[in-house]
């Protein structure tokens, strides 16, 4: 079986980090399926995930990295070419096992959205669920 869902978020700032651990499981929860994986994919050319620790210091530090790897204004492509090269450094895309009906996923870990472009926007995220009732 195979069940889709389509989840809209909205970020104010280059960086904001927005968790889509709630809406990614309850998508699990409402597809009924007890055996399989879930997929999540931001079609944006500047949004990408991370699942980790969501720690204010290490939001910190992520954003801080991605600014060490990808800095503004050295790139030929112009005024966001960091924030394309942000989304081929860290995926737009995370799948992870739905075990019991329920994504699986470590004690600390939080599935997050990364706003990798130069302001804030309104993002779709696509939530597929497949496996077995």
């Amino acid at each position: 079986m195979i069940f889709t869902k389509t989840v809209m978020i909205e970020t104010i700032n280059p960086g904001d980090l927005v968790d889509l651990t709630s809406f990614v499981e309850a998508g699990v929860e409402e597809s009924g399926i007890k055996e399989g994986i879930v997929h999540v994919f931001a079609p944006h050319a500047t949004a990408v995930f991370a699942l980790t620790e969501l720690e204010s210091r290490l939001q910190e530090d992520i954003l801080k990295l991605l600014d060490a790897l990808t800095p503004e204004g050295r790139w030929r492509h112009g005024g966001n070419a960091h924030s394309h090269l942000r989304s081929m450094l860290f995926a737009p895309d995370k799948t992870l096992p739905v075990r019991r009906g329920k994504m699986v996923r470590g004690t600390w870990q939080s599935l997050f959205f990364i706003e990798a472009d130069t302001s804030g926007r309104i993002r779709k995220i696509e939530i597929t669920v497949m496996g077995d009732k």
